[in-house]
């Protein structure tokens, strides 16, 4: 019977990387988008996110142009972002600094988040036990002649927020970079993982090499509030879990 995977119990926290904001160059020179040398909106919002830029700077970078344009803008639409996805392209390249190109953009963003209003949230399959893991995981890896590693990024929930293939080998082993692995957890915020590869001779019992990279990846998962649920093997034959077999350093 396969076991529980119990709730992570670890915060859903955001942290920045070393040096985010510290740029040595000009805005323009980093980002594709041409901003003004003096607008600090652009570093703002990596350093501090977007929940703390005003209307003026979250219009300014979200539409390339400079605070001013933005601020007339928005006095224009009477500081109401409802009026302002109601302008028409024409009204808005009547206000200074504001071009064509310029009020396409604003009207696309506001048509995105008319969009996103009507379509409904992607309900995310959760991860209760290997079985749920294994059901996921089987069409990817069961019937590949070739070792696959591959990696389930999941939320506090233990819902999947994401699989990522991590490296590709041969018929008898495949090379598995740990800093890839957690790589790809910290760049989805994922708060656990599973790990899993392929055995396409059949044989489900895990090699000391096996064991070896689980320890690994663990204890430097460890280092970043990182759990490592579990670790399955599968083949044609069926899956082998670390967890249910007590197999996990």
């Amino acid at each position: 019977m396969s076991g529980a995977y119990i709730n992570l119990g670890v915060p859903d926290t955001q942290t920045n990387p070393k040096g985010i904001g510290k740029f040595s160059m000009k805005y323009d020179s980093v980002i594709s988008t041409p901003w003004q040398v003096n607008d600090s909106s652009a570093a703002k919002l990596v350093q501090t996110g977007t929940g703390a830029l005003s209307n003026i700077e979250i219009l300014a970078v979200a539409a390339g142009i400079s605070e001013d344009c933005a601020r007339k803008l928005l006095e224009a639409s009477g500081h109401d972002f409802h009026n302002l996805a109601k302008m028409s392209l024409n009204y808005m390249t009547k206000i200074e600094g504001v071009t064509t190109a310029k009020a396409i953009r604003i009207s696309a963003i506001f048509e995105i988040g008319r969009r996103r209003r009507s379509t409904p949230a992607t309900i995310r399959p959760k991860v209760r036990c290997s079985q749920d893991a294994w059901k996921i995981l089987e069409p990817l890896l069961s019937d590949l002649q070739h070792e696959e590693f591959w990696v389930l990024l999941l939320n506090r929930s233990n819902q999947i927020i994401d699989q990522k293939r991590i490296s590709q080998g041969g018929i008898s082993g495949t090379v598995t970079d740990v800093r890839l692995i957690l790589n790809a957890a910290v760049e989805r915020l994922a708060s656990g993982i599973i790990l899993s590869h392929n055995h396409p001779s059949g044989n489900l019992s895990p090699s000391d090499a096996d064991l070896k990279i689980t320890k690994k990846i663990k204890d430097a998962a460890a280092f970043l509030d990182l759990s490592v649920l579990d670790h399955l093997i599968l083949s044609e034959q069926g899956y082998l879990s670390m967890a249910d077999d007590n197999l996990m350093p």
